[in-house]
C-alpha cells in the first residue's frame, strides 16, 4: 500500500503561483511513477503531469506546459507540482496518484493509489 497526502492548494489570483506537494508514505520503492490530476465541477479528471520516482523524468499536459513544473525530492518521499501564470481555467481540485507499471500514465483509471486532493481556486 501506498499513501498520499495532498497540501497547498487555496485561493490565489490569476497570474499568481501555488506549489503543492504529495507526500508519500508507505510501499514507495514500488513507485514507477507519480502523477498529478485535476478535477473541475462537472468536468473528467484530467492528466496534468507525471514524474518518474526513479530518474525524474517528466511530461505534462498541453494545457500546462510551460506553466506547471513537477519535481520530487526522494529523501522527503514527497513530490510537488509547481504552478506558475496560474489562470481561471486552472480552477480544480488537484489530486497525487501513484502508479507502479509503465503504461498508462496519462489515464486516472490505471492509478493505483489516490491521494484525498486539494482545492485550487483561481479568480479573475
Amino acid at each position: 500500500q501506498v499513501q498520499l497526502v495532498e497540501s497547498g492548494g487555496g485561493l490565489v489570483q490569476a497570474g499568481g503561483s501555488l506549489r503543492l506537494s504529495c507526500a508519500a508514505s508507505g510501499r514507495i520503492f514500488s513507485t514507477y511513477v507519480m502523477g498529478w490530476f485535476r478535477q473541475a465541477p462537472g468536468k473528467e479528471r484530467e492528466f496534468v503531469g507525471r514524474i518518474r520516482w526513479s530518474g525524474g523524468s517528466t511530461d505534462y499536459a498541453d494545457s500546462v506546459k510551460g506553466r506547471f513544473t513537477i519535481s520530487r525530492d526522494n529523501a522527503k518521499n514527497t513530490v510537488y507540482l509547481q504552478m506558475n501564470s496560474l489562470k481561471p481555467g486552472d480552477t480544480a481540485v488537484y489530486y497525487c496518484a501513484a502508479k507502479q507499471t509503465p503504461w498508462g500514465i496519462h489515464v486516472p483509471s490505471e492509478y493505483d493509489y489516490w491521494g484525498q486532493g486539494t482545492q485550487v481556486t483561481v479568480s479573475s
